[in-house]
């Protein structure tokens, strides 16, 4: 018998749609895997059981079932604040933290009609690309709970992989939607700068930032969106900042259920970090990435290759950018003993950094956004490896040495931080897998509110691959 958890997100809402399942029927049995598959996965920082079983039964009596994701469990990643809801920012520094407001984009997945179960795992503050800190146990890869689930959104990533959500948020500054999503067979989508407006990057520092959907299939990925570009199933909630230009073609899920086009791909295995830092690429990540270049040309699809012009100076204006972020954190020297090694690091260098420092690096990323958009303006989307290598082990990033824990993290992720500096969209979809099991990914980097095709192109690899039948040991449990 099929449980509730096997079927896509896009399912459950139509079987609650219909009254064939009930909104705290769904809040249960999510809770009930929670409770059971949570030790030893590390997927939540906090389970709000109770309050999720209230929040349902106001979603069946009193949310209009024309809300976009309406009755549909997900959780707030650990970085977002919600009303009355221990939110500790991955952090010690905040371990017993309770704020008494909400941040935009839970009130936006509430007016959805979603019921949050918890705070899902993230590094400290979300400044690396792995799931480990000093506030709870990590975050485990569902496929091999040696490995790691990459990061900053790797407890949502762990949660979706094995089953314990339909779907989820992330934030993603420097690929923290779509590294985890890589390294637990997900699809994970960063929208365009200033398309949700909630979680738009708009008002981030360099406008990196933006909120996005870690999901099992292409469509759910579309649905998590729509909720959060437009969550009360209408048009889409405005905000007072700029935002990225309205998608024209109706509601996201209707491109990802279409899967329709004809598209002209760049190919791409160039990255702006390799002046820099020696990037290498598995053997096994580089066979799957030319497989699904292949199986793009098969469905009809133009390909053809690129190269990245040379951008000497991006690497050391991201640093600046990555220490500049941690300067505002409010620790001092009686409290800064709670932050974790390369934290502090970070913090320290950020605060040292002089005005003209911070402004040349702001330049520098602009003018490398504008030079990208150029590079990529006669291609509907761009092909890259998500990752240069598979899931990394627990522990295998430094915690002690922050400068080797940074280059770590570049050789690991070099295909998804200029994404973010060039406010461009991108989805990593789960197309292949390691000899072993270990999911592998591939990115797609779309025009300016290009996500329409990036789903499109999404489903089309989706029904060839079928990667919806994938699933690691715990979906199953």
């Amino acid at each position: 018998m099929t449980q509730l958890h096997e079927l896509a997100a896009l399912e459950q809402w139509r079987l609650l749609q219909k009254n064939e399942v009930g909104v705290l029927e769904l809040t249960d049995h999510y809770l009930g895997r929670i409770e059971r598959l949570n030790p030893v996965l590390g997927a939540f920082h906090e389970v709000t059981a109770e309050r999720a079983r209230q929040r349902a039964r106001f979603v069946a009596e009193s949310v209009p079932r024309t809300t976009t994701l309406w009755g549909l469990p997900f959780a707030d990643k650990d970085l977002v604040r919600r009303a009355g809801v221990r939110t500790t920012f991955g952090s010690r520094l905040f371990e017993n933290f309770v704020p008494e407001k909400s941040d935009e984009i839970a009130e936006v997945l509430d007016e959805a009609g979603g019921v949050s179960l918890g705070k899902t795992a993230t590094p400290e503050f979300g400044l690396p690309s792995h799931t480990e800190n000093l506030v709870a146990p990590p975050a485990r890869n569902p496929y091999d709970t040696a490995l790691g689930p990459g990061g900053s959104s790797g407890g949502a990533a762990v949660a979706v992989a094995a089953g314990l959500l339909p779907f989820a948020p992330g934030s993603d500054g420097g690929g923290s939607i779509r590294i985890p999503a890589a390294a637990t067979g997900l699809v994970g989508l960063k929208p365009t700068r200033g398309l949700v407006p909630s979680a738009s990057g708009i008002g981030t520092l360099a406008g990196l930032a933006v909120g996005g959907p870690l999901a099992r299939t292409v469509t759910d990925a579309a649905l998590l969106l729509d909720g959060m570009v437009a969550p009360s199933g209408g048009s889409p909630r405005h905000h007072f900042t700029l935002r990225a230009p309205e998608n024209l073609d109706g509601p996201y899920l209707g491109a990802a259920i279409r899967g329709e086009g004809r598209f002209q791909l760049g190919v791409l295995l160039d990255s702006p970090w390799q002046l820099d830092y020696e990037i290498t690429l598995d053997a096994e990540v580089l066979e799957t990435f030319e497989q699904t270049v292949e199986v793009l040309s098969e469905l009809g699809h133009g390909v053809e290759s690129l190269s990245l012009l040379p951008a000497p100076e991006y690497g050391s204006a991201f640093r600046v950018i990555w220490q500049a972020g941690a300067a505002l954190l409010p620790a001092d020297d009686s409290t800064e003993h709670l932050l974790e090694p390369l934290t502090r690091w970070l913090m320290h260098r950020g605060r040292a950094l002089d005005a003209g420092a911070l402004v040349s690096a702001l330049q520098t990323l602009s003018a490398f956004e504008r030079s990208v958009i150029s590079q990529f303006s006669s291609f509907d989307a761009i092909v890259t490896p998500t990752l240069a290598l598979p899931p990394r082990p627990i522990g295998w990033f430094d915690a002690d040495d922050a400068e080797l824990n940074f280059a770590q993290q570049v050789q690991y992720t070099p295909f998804t931080s200029y994404v973010n500096v060039s406010g461009l969209p991108a989805i990593t979809l789960p197309v292949g897998a390691t000899e072993t099991g270990l999911p592998l990914g591939v990115q797609l980097i779309g025009r300016p509110s290009g996500e329409a095709t990036l789903l499109a192109i999404g489903a089309q690899l989706e029904r060839r691959l079928r990667w919806d039948l994938v699933h690691p040991p715990a979906y199953t449990a």
